[in-house]
């Protein structure tokens, strides 16, 4: 998406519509304004999807991807994530010098 974004208002938008469409096109955003103040964005298809798309959660997509790691037999088992992480509590130190 642009940074920097065509501004029109709602009436010249729907006077100027076919060629803001081809704009938008091409990857760029147009704002539209009503009495000076941005009411609506037009944008393209692709960026709409990507904005929209839903997320997934990140313990879902570990899980998923253990999963797939396991049905293509590159990990053998759970073990293969365990001590990926050091559990001391860390170095001491003091405080107050």
């Amino acid at each position: 998406m642009s940074i920097v974004e065509k501004q029109y208002t709602i009436v010249d938008a729907k006077n100027k519509l076919p060629s803001l469409i081809h704009y938008v096109e091409t990857g760029q955003t147009v704002k539209l304004t009503r009495y000076g103040k941005p009411v609506a964005v037009l944008l393209s298809i692709k960026d709409y999807k990507r904005l929209s798309r839903k997320r997934e959660g990140y313990w879902r997509v570990l899980t998923s991807l253990r999963n797939q790691l396991a049905s293509e037999h590159i990990f053998s088992d759970s073990g293969d994530f365990e001590n990926l992480r050091d559990p001391s509590s860390g170095r001491e130190i003091e405080f107050g010098r």
